[in-house]
């Protein structure tokens, strides 16, 4: 939890059985991701209540050099009050309401707590790979060129390799995946050697006993992830602007890292569901932050997602409204997720696949088709 909780943990002892009213700036962390049912639920049964609220904005000093915070500021109290209820947006503007929620929401107090397995019974989101290798089993495409010109044999243990960035902007670095090496072969590679003796050394150093554990098979990765079919891959990481987070099939020769997450036999229907307007709202909400930016996790997002109930008949057209927005994808080579989802550059048959696929969603909720 952030260091400002405890303030509100004091404060809230302080104010027991008073009319105190009082109003902290936060760090906006405090109201995403896990940290809301850490910090808020506990303090909501102790009677605490949100009086008013100012929802994230970039609160920057006067400073040449300074890292951008993101904040909120909270106004509270312990007992009831008459006072209206405040939600403040932007510049003095506010919306008065009748309650504000942990998330800084006009809703009721729900709290979603992390689950190590879906809600539903969809597939299991996991995690990309962590080498632990001080980067060198990762090469960028000029590194890899030189290192086969050294080493011919290696070239065929070269694979694809994807993490958030590369995903997003279509420039995959290259992993020297040597797990499938046999120890002759290996011998017979003295420069891939010496980068597997390079990761043991590495491991060794380390102050955690888990990596110095690792050592002991040094062409291993931490976590290995790494489907034999084609899946689908989440970012962890994309941009606020975006409307909706950037996601895709990727196919079984490529390894992703664990800046993203796998979602392995996942079909048409699960991709067309995952990449609508419903599961996109529902991130915003629930989702942490990095900055400003969407930090999307399977333990809170993923595994807590409330699916629809779909007859086969349902999940058809969920299908075809899927692969509509795959093949607008498609009609544009030359542009990465990145320029195909900016919020100015998205062409407009993309958008429409997407507003046909939304509708569909919506409908399956229970929705009106053109819910905002």
């Amino acid at each position: 939890m952030d260091y400002v909780s405890g303030w509100y943990k004091k404060a809230s002892e302080m104010m027991k059985e008073t009319s105190i009213r009082a109003a902290l700036v936060s760090t906006s962390s405090i109201c995403q991701g896990e940290q809301v049912s850490a910090i808020w639920k506990p303090l909501f049964a102790e009677g605490m209540h949100f009086d008013f609220a100012f929802l994230p904005f970039r609160w920057d000093s006067e400073m040449a050099e300074t890292a951008h915070v993101h904040c909120v500021i909270i106004g509270f109290s312990m007992t009831p009050n008459d006072a209206p209820r405040r939600i403040f947006i932007d510049k003095g503007d506010f919306t008065e309401v009748k309650h504000i929620n942990a998330y800084l929401m006009e809703a009721d107090d729900v709290f979603v707590e992390s689950r190590t397995a879906p809600l539903c019974d969809v597939p299991k989101l996991i995690y990309g790979n962590q080498p632990i290798d001080d980067g060198n089993y990762l090469f960028t495409a000029e590194e890899r060129d030189i290192f086969i010109k050294l080493e011919p044999q290696a070239a065929q243990y070269f694979r694809p390799w994807y993490g958030a960035q590369e995903f997003l902007y279509n420039k995959p670095r290259y992993c020297l995946w040597l797990g499938d090496c046999s120890p002759a072969e290996l011998r017979r590679m003295p420069h891939a050697l010496k980068r597997v003796e390079a990761v043991r050394q590495y491991r060794l150093a380390s102050k955690r006993p888990g990596t110095q554990k690792l050592a002991d098979m040094p062409t291993r990765f931490h976590f290995e992830n790494m489907p034999e079919t084609e899946y689908l891959i989440v970012p962890l990481t994309s941009s606020e602007h975006r409307k909706y987070i950037p996601i895709g099939y990727m196919t079984p020769d490529v390894i992703c890292s664990n800046k993203v997450s796998l979602l392995p036999s996942a079909t048409l229907y699960h991709f067309g569901i995952l990449t609508s307007l419903v599961h996109n709202a529902w991130m915003r909400v629930v989702c942490g932050r990095l900055k400003s930016d969407y930090n999307y996790s399977n333990t809170i997002v993923y595994n807590n997602f409330p699916w629809p109930t779909a007859s086969e008949k349902d999940k058809a057209k969920i299908e075809a409204t899927a692969q509509a927005i795959l093949d607008a994808r498609a009609a544009y080579p030359d542009s990465s997720l990145a320029d195909l989802y900016d919020a100015t550059a998205m062409p407009p048959d993309l958008r429409r696949a997407h507003t046909l696929n939304d509708a569909a969603v919506l409908r399956l909720y229970g929705l009106p088709a053109d819910a905002p």
